[in-house]
């Protein structure tokens, strides 16, 4: 099961079959753009660049807030125009976000279907800024039910569309594959066992590591990092992190308190994501009565820290289980939804196993609960069972080594690839223009 469950993501328990652990674990991908890492920029001669950059949900702020500003790096000399739908984290990063993603972070099929009349305002208006403005390009971050049909719809009108950060296809409705290959003219993979998978569909598809590999870390001590939260130094610390929306939010946390309240020796944190509500977090704290003693603080705008100095997180599946892995802390991957979104989704799910991380390494290196599994007494024994074995401890932590190792394609800056093969594409599009002048005259 894929890591973006509800809307166009899924998940599942158990090991991954011989079959897909072959094609999924290898980190055998190569990228081709360290042929031109020391070339002049591909936009020397470009006075301006238009380009269109559309993300729905908080890890797709940050990857397009990461690839925003290694386009902008690329050559101070062109002026840049961003637009198109984006978080805080986009807006910081210059793109004018004509869609907030706050408003669009929608999971679930029920909800999904309750909000179709603002998903349809927001694919008007997307439609309508790529004909008035005319981009160079059409970036489309993740968000799959929402950005295949734009994809489909742009390349028609003969935009050049970009996929950067692929929808989970090999995990959950792989037809969908056949609408990438019809309206996708280049696919950036940020997973290593991409490459094969859409090599094996007939697509060509690139390789350029995760964005989040060069940038989370630990950026303040502990002592510094506890006393701005109001934290105690030495006492062992556990991260819940519920997702970022407003579902999972819902159905994540209450049972991540539940736990809490069963592990009195421990504090713990919530680092919020930049699309969360920091009052639904509020409301659920307050209905959990947290016995005294037990402490959690809620973290804002600092979550690598807040992995960083945890010894085990409780993390719902999605991008936050990467960002643990890449920081190293061990951690226990939950998923829930709704009863009747999981009927619906769990007959479309094509894998055994839900956990990014345990599809990265091709092995269950990291518990998963689904469903009925995520409770607060399950929870525990899961975090009781690895806190308390400190072989398997260790051995957790050595294969999140490993698994960082996968997601980086070498030395450099991870979104500066992106970037590069981004305007790589732009100029064999003009120079295919150029030719074609040529000809005519």
């Amino acid at each position: 099961m894929a890591e973006d469950v509800g809307s166009g993501q899924s998940g599942a328990s158990g090991e991954i079959p011989a079959s897909e652990e072959c094609s999924l674990a290898g980190n055998g991908a190569t990228t081709t753009h360290e042929l031109v890492a020391n070339e002049p920029s591909l936009i020397t001669h470009r006075p301006s660049l238009r380009l269109m950059i559309v993300a729905g949900e908080a890890s797709g702020d940050k990857h397009g807030a990461s690839l925003a500003r290694a386009l902008t790096g690329l050559n101070a000399e062109t002026r840049l125009e961003m637009f198109g739908a984006g978080g805080d984290e986009m807006r910081k990063a210059g793109v004018e976000t004509l869609v907030d993603a706050r408003e669009v972070a929608i999971i679930g099929v029920p909800e999904i279907a309750r909000a179709l009349g603002k998903l349809y305002r927001s694919y008007r208006t997307l439609l309508a800024a790529a004909r008035a403005r005319r981009p160079e390009a059409v970036v489309l971050i993740d968000w799959p039910d929402f950005n295949l049909r734009l994809a489909k719809k742009l390349h028609r009108e003969g935009f050049k569309v970009i996929y950067y950060v692929s929808p989970q296809v090999w995990a959950w409705r792989k037809y969908r594959v056949r609408a990438i290959r019809r309206d996708v003219d280049r696919m950036l993979v940020i997973l290593p066992f991409e490459v094969e998978f859409y090599r094996r569909a007939g697509i060509e598809a690139e390789f350029v590591g995760h964005p989040l590999a060069e940038a989370v870390r630990i950026t303040a001590p502990r002592d510094e990092f506890a006393r701005r939260n109001g934290l105690d130094p030495t006492r062992p610390m556990i991260a819940l992190l519920p997702g970022s929306r407003r579902k999972e939010i819902h159905y994540h946390l209450p049972p991540m308190i539940d736990a809490a309240a069963r592990l009195p020796r421990y504090q713990f944190v919530i680092p919020l994501a930049s699309t969360v509500d920091r009052h639904q977090v509020d409301v659920i704290l307050n209905r959990a009565r947290v016995p005294q003693g037990v402490e959690v603080a809620i973290i804002a705008g600092d979550t690598y820290n807040a992995l960083g100095h945890a010894e085990f997180a409780v993390v719902a599946s999605g991008t936050a289980t990467v960002e643990a892995a890449l920081i190293g802390t061990p951690m226990v991957i939950v998923y829930r939804a709704s009863e009747l979104n999981w009927l619906l989704i769990r007959p479309l799910i094509h894998l055994n196993t839900f956990g990014m991380v345990n599809l990265i390494a091709g092995r269950r290196i990291v518990p998963e609960l689904i469903q009925h599994d995520v409770t607060g007494e399950r929870i525990v024994a899961a975090v009781s069972a690895i806190l308390s074995d400190s072989n398997r401890l260790a051995q957790i932590r050595d294969a999140l080594a490993m698994v960082r190792e996968k997601l980086t394609v070498g030395a450099g800056y991870e979104p500066q690839r992106a970037a590069r093969a981004i305007i790589e594409t732009i100029g064999a599009q003009g120079q295919s223009r150029a030719t074609r002048g040529r000809e005519t005259t």
